[in-house]
């Protein structure tokens, strides 16, 4: 069962992650077993560090394609625990909970194969390439995208059809034409850091339509696309009639890239 901790503090975070059977903690060599630990500990710490918890916390599950049933039914708790906590009806978990949590979702990953750990291998373990990605942030508690669009005085195209605003959990600004040219193609969800929904900003754009076009070609789907340097009225119509199919919001910006990033970074 999962119980509140009286005296919990952030600073304890990686302690907790460390200790008894919750994380064995290793250093250093990118094993599996590293890898898991090491990303046991950026969400764990990103969850508790955050002013909103249980929003990050769901982004987490989500992430992880886990429902809220199957989570309750791996702690042994009522769903309904998972979703109060997330909402935000209960307090704020602390640091034994998060762990606990964290490690529910990670080992229920490994009983299903570990295609997420793995996935998030090459982002624990390499940098990336500053000529292609120009900037890639996270964002502790959640953007939606109305703001986004206001922020980058983006022109929308095409709205999610959804009853919510689209809530994003960072952004990625890449060179379009050298992720298309240069990049190899199992790199590619990199481009998604640590969430999928966050905002791909594709610089360098003539019409949209290779962008979409890849898009629609991988498993993987951003929350929102921006063409920057592109009007509106000059979206390829093949690029329009994809983000329909895919429903995912698609939006143009003319902003300057450099202003664009300062202004996304300091959100």
């Amino acid at each position: 069962m999962l119980t509140t901790s009286s005296n919990d503090d952030v600073v304890f975070v990686r302690f907790i992650l460390c200790a008894g059977t919750l994380v064995h903690c290793m250093q250093g060599d990118n094993t599996d077993s590293d890898i898991k630990n090491r990303l046991a500990e950026k969400m764990a710490g990103e969850i508790t560090l955050s002013n909103k918890p249980g929003d990050v916390m769901k982004k987490w599950r989500l992430n992880f394609d886990v429902a809220q049933s199957d989570l309750s039914t791996f702690l042994d708790v009522s769903p309904s625990v998972i979703s109060d906590y997330e909402s935000g009806r209960r307090k704020s978990p602390g640091t034994f909970i998060v762990s606990k949590i964290v490690n529910a979702l990670l080992d229920i990953d490994e009983q299903r194969g570990s295609k997420k750990i793995r996935a998030y291998e090459n982002m624990i373990s390499e940098s990336y390439d500053k000529k292609i990605v120009f900037d890639i942030h996270e964002y502790t508690s959640p953007m939606p995208v109305t703001e986004l669009a206001d922020l980058i005085e983006a022109e929308i195209i095409h709205t999610q059809k959804t009853e919510y605003d689209k809530q994003l959990y960072g952004y990625t600004v890449v060179d379009s034409l050298k992720a298309i040219l240069e990049l190899p193609s199992y790199e590619f969800q990199r481009l998604y850091g640590w969430s999928t929904e966050r905002a791909m900003i594709f610089t360098r754009v003539s019409t949209g339509r290779s962008p979409l076009v890849a898009i629609r070609v991988t498993s993987l789907k951003p929350g929102a696309i921006v063409l920057h340097g592109l009007k509106g009225k000059d979206v390829d119509p093949i690029a329009r009639k994809i983000a329909e199919v895919e429903n995912i919001h698609l939006m143009s910006t003319m902003m300057p890239v450099e202003s664009m990033i300062e202004i996304l970074q300091s959100r």
